[in-house]
């Protein structure tokens, strides 16, 4: 772990939670986004645990290191940081509301156990193993990370032998599943406000995008002017529903507008999504010799799984694996999959868009080279404010001030007409898997917007540099 007693920091300003006896008794992490991260044993039983200590071995961002260099940050330390975070909030609450909402040391608890649970259960490569791989390999797959969160926190709890009451474990699954198809109904529900803390599925504020995105920013030398404590110091729960100062409105705004633009700088950068389709495919080369996906279903055996299967197979001799382990060489040697070309799918066509294949691509070649399916590689890329094509904010309830009990939504209009009017982008990317087929897949990738859309939607032309390049 790396922690140590901290008896010396009893009077510590940063801490919040539990009487001086609970902290002589802690242990913490100093942590580079939030400082002294405080663990008391209830947590430490779960994070001292080889399932909880995989973690350290999943890199927050997937691949995004092979672009910028200091991203190599782990799921590890994001856990921590939510279910720091979690904690803030939820003490916050008590503080300025805990008699009129009933918030007591069970809520508090809970909270925060499944902040620190809540991605127990990630695979390998960030979002990638989950929304890339297993498709390819499970058709129509319902398998979620956050399902596996909820099976690895029983087995966490089985095979340590932890003693927690039921009831506090049912809870934690419930807050992890909050936001996924899997979320039990509002109706059955006390308290609803307290699982919108760390996975909020109602409007998308939550302490695991607060951690995430300045974690992130900060990893990646990137600027991040979103200042999630101004929400933390002033939410407020009205009718059962985290309300924000109207006041706010447009600190909310940014906390969504970084977030896009972390995932079109950064986790769909053209670069990092050409490695990652050389991932996707060298892990679909070793599928059938490693079996990565036949244990999805048993936490018992995907606790072993993470992003070290790339050293697996690049140091591993068998001839099975020679495919595979010939495109982490390209890799390492950065001959990656050449980018082609990109463009944005039009506005009036997004509503009816359908994933571009490679066999689009294919299809679309008048004459020369003759290109293969397994010649091209297609990235259709989703950049969203969290609710597709629709505006989050429409979902978030504000009040006037702490003497009002009423709250209300704010439409766009009233606040400032420079916000955007559409809330989503959909980017179509074609790569070249070999250097030399970069001019054929250019000009056929042309040829299907012109036959798409009646015009080339993409903004230039591929470089002639590029087209020319021999392997």
């Amino acid at each position: 772990m790396g922690a140590f007693c901290n008896n010396d920091l009893a009077f510590s300003s940063n801490y919040n939670f539990g009487s001086y006896q609970d902290l002589r008794f802690s242990k913490h992490v100093h942590d580079n986004v939030h400082g002294n991260i405080h663990l008391s044993p209830l947590f430490l039983k779960f994070i001292d645990t080889e399932q909880f200590q995989r973690l350290r071995d999943l890199k927050q961002l997937g691949m995004a290191h092979m672009v910028y260099p200091g991203a190599v940050h782990s799921r590890f330390e994001h856990s921590l940081g939510v279910y720091w975070l979690a904690g803030e909030a939820v003490h916050k609450l008590k503080i300025h509301q805990g008699l009129e909402l009933g918030i007591d040391h069970f809520d508090v608890q809970t909270v925060k156990l499944a902040g620190l649970l809540h991605d127990v259960g990630h695979g390998p490569f960030s979002h990638l193993f989950e929304r890339e791989f297993l498709p390819m390999v499970h058709k129509g797959s319902e398998w979620s990370h956050e399902q596996m969160s909820v099976d690895m926190v029983d087995h966490i709890v089985d095979e340590h032998h932890i003693e927690i009451d039921s009831e506090t474990i049912k809870r934690v699954k419930e807050m992890i599943l909050a936001s996924s198809k899997h979320a039990t109904t509002k109706s059955t529900r006390e308290k609803h406000f307290l699982y919108d803390i760390v996975a909020n599925g109602r409007n998308g504020i939550d302490v695991d995008k607060f951690d995430y995105i300045v974690r992130d920013c900060r990893a990646c030398g990137l600027g991040c002017n979103f200042l999630f404590q101004r929400l933390m110091e002033t939410m407020r729960v009205i009718g059962d529903d985290i309300c924000y100062r109207a006041k706010d409105y447009l600190t909310i705004h940014k906390l969504f507008a970084t977030r896009a633009d972390l995932y079109r700088t950064v986790y769909t950068h053209a670069k990092v999504k050409a490695i990652e389709l050389m991932v996707v495919d060298a892990l679909l080369e070793a599928n059938n010799y490693l079996e990565i996906a036949s244990h999805i279903h048993d936490p018992s055996q995907y606790w072993k799984l993470d992003d070290t299967i790339i050293k697996t197979i690049e140091t591993a001799p068998q001839q099975e694996l020679k495919e595979s382990r010939n495109l982490i060489l390209r890799i390492r040697r950065r001959d990656l999959y050449q980018f082609c070309n990109e463009y944005a799918v039009p506005k009036d066509q997004l509503d009816n868009f359908k994933d571009v294949t490679a066999q689009d691509i294919v299809c679309s070649q008048r004459s020369g080279v003759v290109l293969k399916e397994e010649d091209v590689a297609v990235s259709n890329v989703r950049i969203d404010l969290t609710r597709g094509k629709h505006n989050p904010l429409e979902s978030i309830n504000f009040f006037k001030d702490y003497e009002s009990e009423e709250k209300f939504s704010i439409p766009d209009d009233r606040i400032s007409h420079l916000l955007p009017k559409s809330y989503q982008d959909m980017i179509v990317r074609v790569y070249s898997k070999k250097p030399e087929l970069v001019g054929a897949i250019s000009e056929a990738f042309e040829n299907f917007q012109l036959k798409t859309y009646g015009i080339k939607a993409q903004v230039h032309a591929t470089p002639e540099k590029k087209k020319c390049r021999i392997s």
